[in-house]
């Protein structure tokens, strides 16, 4: 044992940067996937921790106000409801921002659906006009216990008394009204009631609101929520950021262990001599594959335990997002097996991937086996005979006839080299694609910037002049935004009615063609799946008890409401409702106006008429991925550099064996060194145009999967810029010609003897 230990010290002092390579690589894509986990642990347990407490409701049913709900607590599958609610749909204000709620008239504390304070206190009968706002609103709205809110247009006003968190969909701004609780008396004007129902059986939900919806009839049902849709929406980017650490942290530990396979080959190729004196003088082909093994292990097994060290002690201190994955998942049940796990399971891989190429060392014969007098494969091809006929540098012909002599060998070392840049393809294509939302909103599905909403005190026209008087809006489109019920009443739709057919909306189409004609509209991909139809299909909604019948003509790729919506013309919506008037109106700004100053001008010259938001965009959740790209580029960078050394290793011991015959022929240190610097450039040349024409069509595939599954569709992948790539490529290629340069120097000057001894 202590003379392979000192052999493994021995080798070490000769490899320390390999060494050092190892360990950060395994302490970086261990961190990933110790993030990804976290990630996943932060978007899935918070929300469900919150729906357990408060005894979620897995239904919420908004209705009319003369809507016969009592009749749905005697439902087969309902364990109990929670409601029904008198609501009122209102706009408060509280510190210039303004926000879109729902009053929920609450005499008592519910026992379904119970909001978690967190903050203040709950309702009490001696403060009538004190409320309860949900937690992502209080925060939009900067508000706290003890805030006062106002109902622009009236002299109503509000007393903030608690923050609760809930387990129903959260407030978005323009897209969904915020939850708040407030007495019966403050809740003046109600327009329907919201009854919310616990299921005995959470699988039979789609069941339970086809048979609420029966019994309530469809005129009287105004929207449906169901717990599968809240989750997804709490969930939201944090699973998909943990998805995007998880892919690429074991894409990163499959290029480390094919790395870490490819070092051992090519260092047991140079010490075939020292392996044979090992076992020459006792050591058992067991002891030798120990040595190896032993020594990788302990370099994988320090990264490890210093990125789960790492994690746990300063993972919190992370701003944003991931700082506060970290913390939350620190507290869940199953973190300290998940620490211990991850770790575990990376150091096991590296380690039977080490095994695999160290048995190979235990198979080397005591006695050394003479080489061959020129490799299989060495003889020059007629292509590089025609070159040199032509005078080109002997040094680029004999280098590039070296990379490529043993191709078996060569498309392996290609291979490894070429998957740590694949993965930076995929990691660049996805910040490229995050970049467009930024830059091109409207070639992503956001061709407006702001979305508007007057009260009842402004007419349609005086809309519009108001908001076409700004020279700052390019476009001004009035709409509409209903829920619907969907074919079999097992869940609500978003029906949106935007322009007209003079002035169309512009949508941004990833498939078929534009809403043009009588009953034409185009739809996201989640409403595809919802509805399991396509492009070319008829569907049939309920809209209140208003058959709306639509010819689906496009798909669009739609960010919002999980691509869960379907949209026309107002005027086709006018067909079954003349008298229907815009609710909203969608507004495009000319190129470089800032969406902020222009909210806050027309609301303030709207004269609180108007409610103003900047349209949301998907990528802003997606900022912490920019971090997570570059530190992903860096671990995938520095496995690069393992296997990029070990190209150049294998590349230098293999021209030994030519380099008595080089010199021989008159070709001077500095040609030979060429050679060598050529061989292994043209070996980066060929992994990078690999990775890069395998990494492009995989991003793209992997960027339209994961928008499709969320519902925004297929179209939005982006790939990086021809001179990005370019730039990857040559960064590949200078490095591995300036990395090769020393190695292949000291080579070509090695004395005479040394080169007799190498080649024996």
């Amino acid at each position: 044992m202590r003379a392979t230990l000192r052999w493994a010290h021995s080798d070490l002092r000769t490899h320390r940067g390999e060494a050092l390579f190892i360990v950060l690589a395994t302490a970086g894509i261990v961190v990933s996937l110790l993030l990804a986990t976290a990630l996943f642990g932060y978007a899935t347990n918070p929300w469900q921790r919150i729906f357990t407490q408060s005894r979620g409701a897995h239904v919420w049913i908004h209705t009319v106000k003369s809507a016969d709900t009592g009749r749905l607590a005697s439902l087969d599958g309902v364990e109990s409801v929670a409601g029904p609610y008198p609501t009122e749909s209102v706009t408060v204000s509280a510190r210039g921002t303004r926000a879109s709620v729902e009053l929920r008239a609450t005499p008592e504390r519910p026992a379904v659906g119970s909001p978690l304070l967190t903050s203040g206190h709950w309702l009490d009968a001696r403060e009538p006009d004190g409320v309860v706002l949900e937690s992502r609103l209080a925060r939009a709205l900067l508000a706290e216990p003890g805030d006062t809110l106002t109902l622009p247009g009236t002299a109503r006003k509000l007393t903030v008394v608690g923050v609760a968190d809930s387990a129903e969909p959260r407030y978005r701004a323009g897209e969904q009204p915020g939850l708040v609780w407030a007495p019966p008396a403050a809740v003046r004007d109600p327009g329907g009631r919201v009854i919310g129902l616990r299921l005995t059986d959470p699988g039979d939900t789609d069941y339970a609101v086809q048979r609420a919806v029966t019994v309530l009839g469809a005129g009287a049902v105004g929207e449906v929520s169901t717990w599968q849709q809240a989750r997804a929406e709490a969930q939201g980017d944090n699973r998909l950021l943990g998805q995007v650490l998880g892919l690429f942290g074991l894409g990163a530990l499959l290029a480390a262990g094919f790395a870490v396979h490819g070092a051992i080959g090519t260092r047991i190729g140079g010490h075939l001599r020292d392996i044979s004196v090992l076992k020459a003088i006792g050591f058992t082909p067991a002891q030798v594959v120990r040595i190896f093994l032993l020594q990788h292990v302990a370099y994988a097994l320090l990264g490890a335990v210093a990125a789960a060290a790492l994690t746990q002690g300063l993972g919190t201190s992370v701003p944003g997002r991931l700082g506060d994955a970290v913390g939350v998942w620190q507290g869940l049940p199953g973190h300290t097996v998940t620490l211990v796990a991850v770790p575990v399971g990376a150091v096991l891989f590296i380690g039977a991937v080490t095994g695999l190429a160290a048995w190979r060392a235990g198979r080397v014969p005591p006695v050394p086996v003479p080489r061959p007098a020129a490799p299989a494969g060495g003889r020059l091809t007629g292509v590089a005979r025609r070159a040199l006929g032509l005078r080109m540098p002997p040094a680029l012909v004999l280098g590039w006839h070296q990379a490529f002599t043993r191709r078996p060998r060569a498309l392996a070392t290609i291979g490894r080299l070429a998957l740590p840049l694949l993965l930076i393809v995929v990691a660049m294509s996805a910040w490229t694609t995050i970049d467009r939302f930024h830059d091109s909103p409207d070639r992503m599905g956001l061709p407006a910037a702001l979305t508007v909403r007057a009260d009842s005190g402004t007419t349609d026209g005086e809309t519009r002049t108001l908001l076409n008087h700004d020279p700052r809006v390019a476009a001004v489109y009035p709409g509409v935004e209903v829920a619907a019920l969907v074919p079999g009443q097992t869940a609500t739709i978003a029906l949106r009615g935007l322009g007209t057919h003079h002035d169309p909306y512009p949508y941004t189409l990833a498939a078929g063609r534009p809403a043009s004609g009588p009953d034409e509209a185009v739809a996201g991909q989640g409403l595809l799946d919802l509805l399991d139809v396509r492009v070319g299909d008829w569907v049939r909604m309920t809209v209140g008890d208003q058959p709306q019948i639509l010819h689906i003509v496009g798909r669009s790729i739609e960010p919002e409401n999980a691509g869960r919506v379907i949209s026309t013309s107002l005027d086709t919506l006018r067909e079954n409702d003349p008298g229907l008037a815009p609710t909203l109106y969608q507004l495009r700004l000319r190129p470089g106006a800032d969406p902020d100053r222009v909210a806050t001008a027309l609301t303030a010259a709207g004269q609180g008429h108007l409610d103003v938001h900047a349209v949301t965009n998907p990528a802003d959740g997606l900022s912490p991925l920019r971090g997570v790209v570059v530190g992903l580029i860096a671990v995938l960078a520095l496995i690069g550099l393992i296997e990029l050394l070990t190209a150049i290793g294998g590349t230098v011991r293999e021209s030994e064996r030519d380099l008595l015959a080089l010199k021989a022929i008159g070709m001077s240190p500095r040609q030979i060194t060429a050679i060598t610097v050529t061989a292994t450039s043209c070996t980066a040349l060929a992994a990078a145009l690999t990775g890069t024409a395998l990494g492009l069509p995989l991003a793209h595939w992997l960027i339209d999967t994961q928008g499709r599954s969320s519902g925004i569709g297929a179209g939005i992948a982006q790939i990086p810029s021809p001179s990005l790539l370019l730039l990857l490529a040559s960064a590949a290629v200078l490095g591995a010609a300036a990395l090769a340069t020393l190695p292949a120097g000291r080579a070509a000057r090695r004395r005479l003897a040394d080169t007799l001894s190498a080649v024996a």
